[in-house]
């Protein structure tokens, strides 16, 4: 603890400046050694792609467009749902859509003229991380296994052909309890993870999930286990950046409450990289209180986090908004 002592025979200037630096360390709610930045850092802009219809000029300049903004981050593209011979389901549709099915190669060019249109148009050294995102719904007929595997191998492809000096292809996934049994999840994750170490982004939801430890039922089947080593628990090269739409703040308290889990039964915290909104897109179609601004998710999210000691965060990267394109 520190301790200010007065001592006439200091210089007055001197002393009110110390007092005053002091008093501010002190009132700082954090951990002793922190180095803190707790301002709201901004947010970018990650996208549900449809790829039946889109263009290669129109993937440019999507990244044109945020290379333009000057904020570094974390942007997704979301391809929607893995399917049989490397083939993706648009997002949003479910097994029984008649509406055709993209290939692997067709999200590659999507994110290749991306990556290149960011790098053109970008704003001084603003950089991105591009995580290439599908969903793990189940109902493809794929094992998660054979889905996690052959992921992994599309996302160093693309990493290999589409990295530039400005952007970093990664992968992201959005994995939600009601899309697939624990076990499918999980076998997806062991596979992608056992194929490669490309970082991968959890921008998962937490269903049903509750906001105290008093139970650990989720929905489908999952239990607090479950949603945690999905987001990262025990993997160092997984970051969590949590689905935060709820205006009331419950999903925010809901992964507090995993992320507290796992300190208390695992000893692994998560490691959370921002908090998604979908503001945009609610927006561009109709949301009921789902509809936060990516400043209130971060808020909601730090907060939250904050609120136990266990989970405790110093810094919270930038949030992401979601839009459809």
């Amino acid at each position: 603890m520190i301790t200010l002592t007065h001592n006439d025979h200091m210089a007055t200037t001197t002393r009110l400046l110390l007092a005053t630096t002091l008093t501010v360390a002190l009132t700082l709610p954090l951990p002793a050694h922190a180095t803190t930045h707790t301002d709201y850092p901004g947010h970018t802009t990650s996208r549900y792609v449809p790829l039946t219809n889109v263009t290669n000029a129109q993937a440019h300049e999507h990244g044109c467009a945020e290379g333009r903004t000057g904020t570094s981050g974390l942007r997704i593209l979301f391809f929607g749902t893995q399917e049989k011979n490397d083939t993706l389901r648009e997002p949003g549709r479910t097994a029984s859509t008649s509406t055709p099915r993209s290939p692997y190669t067709k999200a590659a060019q999507y994110a290749h003229h991306w990556a290149q249109g960011f790098t053109q148009c970008r704003t001084g050294q603003t950089t991105a991380e591009l995580a290439l995102g599908i969903n793990n719904k189940q109902d493809s007929g794929l094992t998660g296994a054979h889905a996690g595997q052959r992921w992994a191998h599309f996302v160093t492809t693309a990493r290999h052909d589409s990295t530039t000096e400005a952007v970093t292809i990664t992968t992201a996934l959005d994995a939600e309890p009601s899309w697939s049994s624990p076990t499918w999840a999980r076998d997806w994750l062991t596979a992608y993870t056992n194929t490669t170490t490309i970082p991968l982004y959890a921008a998962n939801s937490a269903d049903s999930c509750p906001t105290n430890t008093n139970t650990t039922n989720c929905a489908n089947g999952w239990k607090l286990a479950d949603v945690h080593h999905m987001a990262g628990g025990g993997n160092p090269t997984i970051h969590a950046i949590p689905q935060i739409y709820r205006t009331d703040g419950i999903q925010a308290r809901q992964w507090a409450t995993i992320s507290r889990w796992g300190h208390a039964n695992t000893g692994d915290p998560l490691r959370f990289a921002g908090a998604m909104s979908q503001h945009t897109a609610c927006k561009q179609r109709s949301c009921n209180k789902t509809d936060n601004t990516p400043q209130q998710a971060w808020n909601q999210l730090k907060n939250a986090l904050n609120a136990h000691p266990t989970t405790r965060i110093d810094t919270l990267g930038p949030a992401t908004d979601m839009r459809w394109p």
